[in-house]
């Protein structure tokens, strides 16, 4: 017996391309909170005081170690592949004189993306991760806020990293432009 629910129905997946003529013909805004993934248009979740607060410590954190030897982006698009512009938390990119001012930043041009998870954990870990993952970026963190921790993914294959390390309060997370970063320098102190 074949009914309606054996039919299997194609999605058209929006590309990078399709995304910024809506923005130019004004059907998402630039003040949209949206982003794109894996060809769709998802919502992002609203931003609170924690995430905030966690978001700033990594960028002053970052500076600190770094200064002006890359780019911080803070919660600005990357383009991983023709059906993705994510706004991940924080990106570290390759230094240019322009500041990608010809065009948001390829996977060969991120050092390090990083995302905040409170309510988007499940998201940041499935989704995001994948589409990390596929682009080559070769490393990914999240940092995990409902649990304490930092996760690090390295070693991109496929849809996904061939190494976790989960690093808890205490710890370290060893990459190789910061050297040894203390996880309680990337929590936000809890009151």
């Amino acid at each position: 017996m074949t009914g309606s629910s054996d039919t299997i129905l194609e999605i058209y997946r929006w590309t990078v391309e399709d995304y910024h003529r809506m923005v130019k013909a004004g059907i998402l805004d630039e003040g949209s909170r949206v982003e794109l993934l894996n060809g769709q248009i998802v919502q992002i979740s609203p931003i609170g005081n924690l995430h905030a607060a966690c978001v700033d410590r990594l960028a002053d954190l970052f500076r600190d170690m770094l200064g002006k030897s890359v780019i911080i982006r803070v919660q600005n698009p990357v383009i991983p592949d023709d059906h993705s512009e994510p706004e991940p938390d924080l990106s570290l990119l390759k230094r240019k004189d322009n500041f990608y001012a010809d065009g948001h930043p390829r996977p060969d041009d991120i050092l390090l993306i990083v995302e905040v998870a409170d309510t988007t954990l499940e998201k940041d870990r499935t989704m995001k991760k994948e589409i990390y993952a596929a682009a080559g970026i070769k490393e990914y963190w999240i940092i995990n806020l409902p649990d304490q921790q930092v996760e690090q993914y390295l070693d991109p294959c496929g849809e996904d990293y061939r190494l976790t390390h989960i690093y808890k309060s205490g710890q370290s997370v060893e990459n190789p432009l910061m050297g040894v970063v203390p996880v309680n320098s990337i929590l936000p102190p809890q009151h």
